[in-house]
């Protein structure tokens, strides 16, 4: 490769069409390095072997195997923000209806073009996410986290200082309140940005599955285990790894998690020469470690490795000045991709006065909703209401039953739209509260699995 060729900014072409991904490169060649990748496993492994995170990607929706849905495109957005959280990802795609749109943008997607797409018109908008992400991967900066209170600033401070300690770090909060976005940004700060940065969400996977994700796996080493498989420590390389909901990881692989902290080595299932981890560890829990340690359910051995460096982020309530702040910021981003929504002066002091039990992730996700349901209208504290957890009271201690009577009374109101929100609204902060996994929101909500999976459907059908 030649020096000129060393110093193109990468773009990763992710589209199974050979025809468009042939044209592509030919005509982005000049100004980028082109890497190409046709579906969700050559993307990993291309990702994989990158020594430095690409600056863009350039991702088509529709790939294999099934090229009707946006599935697979948006697994390849995920993978990307996960691995290399610095990359700015575009999406191109025939898929452009607005729910398609506002998936790819909760995915981590910064841009959505509808093919067919005039090239000029690609080649702006590849330019001005290069020029936003600072003409390279990762410039430093602490991305994602809004807000001037005093507990937000704070926690900017401590990212800045614990960024490029080799120590883990425990990261404490509640469900919804940005524990992996500050995971992120200590990855971002640090030396270690242009590595890869993966998450394992320790609640979502059982048993050898889960060992079998940390550390890898030989072919049959157990059932199931088709082909040999890296794992996530391998996987990270010199990068950043985070385990997510740790206090649920088994106490057999805490204790091979202690290993890997005291000493570096761990071992493929099935395999007997050990490994050497080199990736930073963060851990995140919205637990009590305490009360788990009592409880014999997690090792305080492994506690006091993980928690060398703690770092606690703050809930929405502890940081109400930021709420204003927050509505304007998603506005923005959502007003990239349709036209967004004005709260009235009522609706207004109602948002301001809300405690988002949710936390950030609540409030995000209202904002989007809103965007959907009433682009372009100015929202009255009623209809407001209606997309809020539950029946959650405001500041000034109105009964339930008194709001209850000025929504029964209020125009256009209808019991089974209220009560088909409210069962929304509960079928999703159950599943923030357990990061989604589907087992443990449907025991939250006293359903079976099939039974939520067919709920969650409808609402999608509705939308």
């Amino acid at each position: 490769m030649s020096m000129t060729n060393a110093k193109k900014p990468t773009l990763l072409l992710v589209d199974d069409d050979a025809i468009i991904a042939d044209s592509l490169e030919y005509v982005l060649s000049e100004e980028y390095q082109i890497e190409r990748a046709v579906d969700l496993p050559t993307s990993f492994a291309t990702l994989s072997k990158m020594k430095t995170s690409p600056s863009l990607a350039l991702v088509d929706l529709g790939l294999p195997p099934d090229t009707h849905t946006p599935d697979e495109g948006l697994a390849v957005i995920r993978k990307i923000s996960q691995m290399h959280p610095s990359t700015r990802v575009l999406v191109l795609s025939g898929q452009d209806t607005k729910k398609h749109v506002l998936q790819a943008k909760e995915e981590g997607a910064v841009d959505f073009m509808a093919k067919p797409c005039d090239i000029a018109e690609i080649r702006m908008r590849l330019k001005k996410q290069l020029e936003a992400g600072g003409g390279e991967a990762g410039d430093g900066g602490i991305e994602g986290i809004i807000g001037s209170s005093q507990a937000i600033e704070l926690l900017r401070m401590q990212i800045r200082q614990l960024a490029d300690s080799p120590y883990p770090v425990l990261i404490e909060g509640e469900s919804g309140c940005g524990k992996e976005v500050t995971a992120r940004n200590l990855h971002r700060c640090s030396t270690r940005k242009r590595e890869p940065f993966l998450t394992l969400n320790c609640a979502a996977f059982n048993g050898e599955l889960l060992e079998s994700q940390l550390f890898g796996h030989l072919k049959g080493s157990f059932t199931g285990a088709s082909d040999t498989q890296k794992g996530f420590f391998e996987v990270a390389g010199n990068g950043t790894l985070l385990l997510d909901e740790v206090a649920d990881l088994p106490l057999d692989l805490q204790a091979k998690l202690l290993r890997v902290l005291e000493n570096g080595e761990y071992y493929r299932l099935g395999e007997t020469q050990p490994r050497h981890a080199s990736a930073r560890v963060l851990a995140a829990t919205n637990k009590e470690l305490s009360a788990a340690i009592k409880n014999s359910q997690f090792r305080e051995d492994l506690y006091h490795r993980l928690s060398v460096l703690t770092l606690r982020v703050p809930s929405l309530h502890e940081r109400s000045s930021d709420k204003q702040e927050l509505l304007d910021y998603f506005k923005q981003q959502v007003s990239e991709q349709m036209p967004t929504f004005q709260l009235d002066d009522e609706a207004l002091s109602l948002w301001n006065n809300y405690t988002f039990p949710g936390n950030v992730r609540e409030l995000r996700n209202i904002i989007i909703r809103l965007s959907a349901k009433y682009p372009g209208q100015t929202i009255k504290p009623e209809v407001l209401k209606l997309e809020m957890s539950g029946l959650q009271q405001s500041s000034d201690r109105t009964s339930n039953k008194d709001w209850l009577r000025r929504t029964l009374f209020s125009e256009g109101f209808q019991l089974d739209r209220m009560l088909k929100s409210v069962e929304k609204e509960m079928v999703e902060l159950a599943m923030q509260e357990h990061d989604g996994n589907v087992s443990k929101a449907a025991e939250m909500l006293g359903v079976n699995r099939t039974t939520l999976y067919g709920r969650m459907d409808r609402f999608e059908d509705k939308e």
